[in-house]
């Protein structure tokens, strides 16, 4: 397991850890090497892991898109992370990715089925890549989880 890790509680050192293999991966374009990170992330709780991976997610819209985004900006990033994934992940589904976006962004109609656990941790990886460009994942993996403890210590 990844030692820069060792601050988190235990239950989130795998999941950040994890997560950190398949996007690293996933920004490396290096498809067989993602496809083994994305396994060990996808063995893990779905529930914990998406909640990290969506928040993280949603974080990153927000700071690239400060005053909000609308339609057109959502199009832009599901139609930029899908052209960038399928030429090295060709398994890339644009449907779970705007599932993700908008999951992540409060706006998922709750009566939309959801994809394979499976498909949504491993498109996570690739929209949170997208979304960092050559940005390490650890800055913001760090802050969706101090958001998360945050809201947690406030219920």
């Amino acid at each position: 397991m990844d030692h820069h890790w060792r601050h988190l509680p235990v239950s989130a050192r795998p999941i950040a850890s994890a997560a950190t293999a398949a996007v690293l991966a996933a920004q490396a374009r290096d498809d067989e090497a993602f496809t083994v990170a994305a396994g060990g992330l996808v063995a893990l709780d779905p529930a914990p892991t998406g909640l990290i991976l969506g928040t993280a997610t949603r974080l990153l819209l927000e700071q690239a898109h400060p005053d909000g985004l609308d339609s057109d900006a959502v199009r832009e990033v599901l139609a930029q992370c899908v052209r960038a994934a399928v030429p090295w992940h060709p398994a890339t589904d644009p449907m779970v990715v705007l599932y993700l976006l908008a999951a992540a962004l409060g706006v998922l109609d709750e009566e939309t089925p959801a994809p394979k656990p499976d498909e949504l941790t491993s498109h996570a990886a690739l929209l949170l890549a997208h979304l960092l460009g050559a940005r390490p994942p650890r800055e913001i993996l760090t802050a969706a989880l101090t958001e998360i403890e945050h809201t947690q210590l406030n219920d």
